[in-house]
């Protein structure tokens, strides 16, 4: 059985309705544009309540719509600030490793420089070829000792058994036996000049042998043509006898102070 609510003077329309028909005029107004206020009978001008356009609930919806946008609005612009601090922050470390590994690159580069720098200085560096020694017989001095009429070298005073020193840098060309100058060493060094080392006791490097300034090629003795233990020193052009110069002045030039 089906029951009809009927209407009348004495029945007033139920909320759902009421809520329905208000929907329906604001969804009207907003389709044609029509902006005001609709007039009904049951709306007296003497009714005290206010049944207006801010009372069909569109106006809450529209309040609660705008301030989710502005919440969508205020995240979006929160994740592109932090997006933009992000990429500052990234840039900002990047810049701080490059600046890192370029000063890390020139520290290197210096060390490797004056490493450099020190092995030159260290390879052009000369020394006495005997320590704590002084030149018992000097250059040219003359008498019937040499073949030539004269000393071609310098004698330094030590004993048998004393530590010979490579004078600087070079590559050992002969050693063994030498005639009157008995065991002896010749080296070519590096500016192209050669030294020779005789009457050594014992030889401690071989042909072909690279040595350093100050290194030990030997010990002092008084083998072959010789009236004592010392070391007979020269320099020459060449690594053959007779192309003798003066080794003082080979030396000093060199920075020794012989």
């Amino acid at each position: 059985m089906a029951f009809n609510c009927a209407t009348g003077k004495h029945r007033r329309p139920s909320m759902i309705k009421r809520g329905t028909v208000r929907a329906a005029g604001v969804a009207a107004l907003a389709t044609t544009g029509v902006v005001g206020t609709l007039a009904a009978p049951s709306f007296a001008a003497g009714n005290s309540v206010d049944h207006s356009f801010e009372q069909t609930g569109l106006n809450p919806v529209i309040t609660i719509g705008n301030a989710i946008a502005d919440q969508i609005d205020a995240q979006a612009e929160a994740q592109k600030h932090a997006a933009e601090e992000a990429a500052r922050k990234k840039a900002a470390e990047e810049a701080a490793r490059l600046k890192a590994a370029a000063k890390a690159k020139a520290e290197r580069a210096a060390e490797e420089r004056a490493a450099r720098a020190a092995e030159r200085r260290r390879l052009n560096r000369f020394v006495a070829p005997v320590s704590h020694s002084y030149v018992s017989t000097g250059y040219k001095t003359g008498g019937s000792l040499w073949s030539s009429g004269s000393h071609t070298g310098i004698d330094f005073h030590a004993a048998s058994g004393t530590v010979v020193h490579a004078v600087g840098a070079g590559t050992v060309v002969r050693t063994g036996w030498g005639g009157a100058y008995g065991n002896e060493i010749v080296i070519r060094m590096h500016d192209g000049t050669y030294t020779q080392y005789g009457h050594l006791s014992s030889i401690g490097v071989s042909a072909g042998q690279t040595v350093t300034p100050g290194q030990h090629i030997g010990l002092s003795g008084s083998t072959g043509n010789t009236t004592g233990p010392h070391l007979h020193f020269e320099a020459r052009t060449t690594p053959e006898y007779g192309s003798d110069i003066d080794p003082v002045a080979y030396l000093r030039s060199h920075g020794v102070g012989v």
